[in-house]
């Protein structure tokens, strides 16, 4: 799979800016990792599932970003980072009026997308996905990161997660719960809150993270979160981890490939995440 290196890739280049013009690969308050997980995993899908690919050609599918989904049995509502879906009614494909619609291609522009020659020719090899008024959702995909303060950020990652896979499935059972979590293990991080002043590089605020422990206990809360294979249970239908070393102070990001990031097999392992999607939605929806 080509999703994870885009990620890092990608996430090395510090774009997103502070009060103070500081520029950093990672902010908090920011939902820049989170677009380029989502496109990531689109791109790895629209690759590794023919179904999905075909329908999109046809017309048959689009994504909508930031969709809001609601619990039928609570009534509760959450905004889903990415999902794939038939086109709803209420509008055309795309944006209105004049401008051309959005597509998955060029997102790639949009969100600053790092593609290596080899990505950019597998894109322009890709049928195209245009962003569509939600219809029935088919897939509904969570990306969230825990970049620093891992302990400390745990509960409410676990509950965050744990709330988007019952709001899924309370708005559409039939719907493929997607998730995937971006942990950093580095032993150092500069954080964006701790060092919001002019020069803060030149004079920076240096956390430590205890490695590592503090991954370890990340995957451990992972793993905790339920996972389903059939209908008639909470949970994920498919989970995704992806550990990265960011210290975010301008070096490269890399993927992580040793313990305790998951490891090729690992039922939370980025590619085995990608592939449990890809059998569900061809068993789901093939019939659209």
């Amino acid at each position: 799979m080509k999703g994870p290196c885009i990620l890092t890739r990608t996430l090395s280049h510090p774009t997103v800016e502070d009060r103070v013009a500081n520029l950093w690969q990672y902010h908090p308050r920011s939902d820049r990792h989170s677009k380029v997980s989502c496109w990531v995993v689109l791109f790895d899908l629209i690759r590794e599932c023919p179904l999905l690919a075909d329908q999109a050609r046809r017309g048959k599918v689009g994504f909508g970003i930031n969709h809001e989904m609601r619990d039928f049995t609570t009534n509760k509502k959450k905004n889903l980072d990415l999902v794939l879906c038939t086109p709803g009614t209420s509008g055309a494909v795309g944006s209105s009026g004049d401008r051309p619609p959005v597509s998955f291609r060029s997102l790639a522009a949009e969100y600053g997308m790092d593609l290596s020659p080899d990505d950019r020719q597998t894109l322009a090899g890709l049928p195209e996905l245009y962003r569509v008024p939600v219809g029935t959702v088919h897939m509904a995909l969570e990306a969230k990161a825990c970049m620093t303060e891992h302990v400390k950020a745990l509960p409410r990652l676990h509950d965050e997660l744990n709330s988007s896979h019952l709001t899924i499935h309370g708005s559409s059972d039939h719907a493929i719960a997607a998730g995937l979590v971006v942990v950093n293990a580095a032993e150092k991080f500069l954080s964006p809150g701790k060092n919001a002043h002019e020069n803060a590089f030149d004079e920076p605020v240096v956390t430590d993270h205890t490695q590592p422990y503090a991954t370890e206990r990340t995957m451990k809360k992972l793993l905790e979160i339920p996972r389903r294979t059939t209908s008639a249970t909470n949970g994920f239908d498919a989970m995704g981890v992806v550990v990265v070393r960011m210290i975010n102070d301008g070096s490269a990001v890399v993927v992580v490939g040793v313990p305790p990031a998951p490891q090729s097999g690992d039922i939370v392992h980025y590619d085995q995440m990608i592939r449990r999607i890809q059998s569900l939605y061809e068993a789901k929806f093939s019939s659209i």
